[in-house]
């Protein structure tokens, strides 16, 4: 009789672990099925490119987290003057095999130069005498207007959906934001912000937490360029606001030998391209605009810290000034030495990661 229940008493046992084992086997995939459906961001890429290479790596960046189903770019508008900017956005979009992507050029803006890579990449001729990164929007070809493109993105979005990401000047934005009632939407610029984008996530400022000290700020690029346009931007701007200061780009740099070495595997590429003509190879190049685009897709994974919400200053000069506020909807990013260890190892990854739909 004994040995019976002990019998009976195992095989409860067996079923009991094997249930509890079901369970865990059932929780599992309905996580993971609720990671896989979590709706990707939408983006919309607002850039200065051509000033500067960490723009052709944000897009990098970008591309890489919707091959991963992270994220999807809506449209990308230009900021800097130079026809060629665009179409090098464009060059970028279809090697990423994304040729569609809307993009939108800048009217009357700053920095006409070429700079150091946009026109000299999309030139290079292959062997046969064609382009070697081809593209659609030649830079003598008409585009949408940046401003207008924006209206017409946000107002096909639903509510509150939208990140704007912002890596170069704030003249889109504040163009935007004056922006009368249209076609696309009967909300003036600062209500259809409201309406849309539930958050910007911008490269921009420096302040007095970083090492430099009190008294001592840097006047950050972006805001130099166009100073009236970013302080009417970061001061008024009607949702949640996100900056990455220069400090914090500075800190987190791109090795050389990750652009020597981890493109082999993909032929030639718009962007490995971009940045051996940006400087003179091996350099370790900052990561200023790929912050914002981490932050923007990927905000709950740890990689930065933030502070209380609170308000920004511009000066006259371009110098920021933040203070916490429990009325004010901005944060400023931040990181230890361990986040940005992480943070390098993320953008060598993503940076380099091969196109899914070339």
């Amino acid at each position: 009789m004994n040995k019976v229940l002990e019998f009976y008493r195992q095989g409860f046992q067996s079923w009991v672990k094997h249930v509890v084992g079901m369970m865990v086997l059932v929780g599992l995939f309905i996580g993971t099925f609720a990671l896989q459906a979590a709706e990707p961001v939408k983006l919309i890429f607002d850039t200065d490119i051509g000033n500067d290479v960490d723009d052709a790596l944000a897009l990098a960046v970008i591309h890489a987290l919707q091959d991963r189903g992270e994220c999807e770019l809506l449209a990308v508008t230009v900021s800097k003057q130079s026809p060629y900017a665009a179409t090098y956005v464009d060059a970028v979009n279809t090697y990423y095999g994304r040729p569609d992507i809307p993009i939108g050029r800048v009217k009357d803006g700053r920095t006409p130069e070429s700079g150091k890579y946009v026109e000299a990449v999309v030139m290079t001729k292959n062997k046969q005498g064609g382009l070697l990164y081809p593209y659609d929007l030649g830079p003598q070809q008409k585009a949408p207007e940046a401003v207008a493109l924006l209206r017409k993105t946000l107002a096909a979005q639903p509510d509150a959906s939208v990140v704007l990401l912002v890596v170069g000047f704030s003249t889109n934005v504040v163009r935007l934001m004056d922006t009368p009632a249209d076609e696309y939407s009967d909300l003036n610029g600062v209500e259809l912000i409201k309406k849309k984008v539930r958050l910007m996530s911008m490269m921009a400022g420096s302040f007095d937490f970083e090492p430099r000290g009190p008294g001592k700020e840097r006047i950050e690029y972006n805001v130099k360029v166009d100073i009236p346009s970013a302080k009417k931007v970061i001061e008024n701007w009607p949702t949640e606001l996100v900056l990455s200061p220069w400090y914090l780009g500075n800190s987190i740099k791109i090795p050389a030998v990750s652009m020597e070495r981890d493109y082999a595997h993909s032929g030639p590429s718009p962007v490995q391209h971009a940045y051996r003509l940006y400087g003179k190879m091996p350099y370790d190049r900052p990561c200023y605009d790929l912050t914002s685009v981490l932050q923007a897709v990927r905000p709950n994974r740890g990689y930065f810290s933030l502070t209380l919400p609170g308000k920004v200053k511009v000066s006259d000069a371009g110098r920021t000034f933040f203070a916490e506020d429990e009325q004010g909807h901005t944060r400023v990013m931040l990181a230890n030495e361990e986040q940005r260890i992480r943070v390098r190892e993320a953008f060598v990854f993503l940076c380099s990661q091969p196109p899914l739909r070339k």
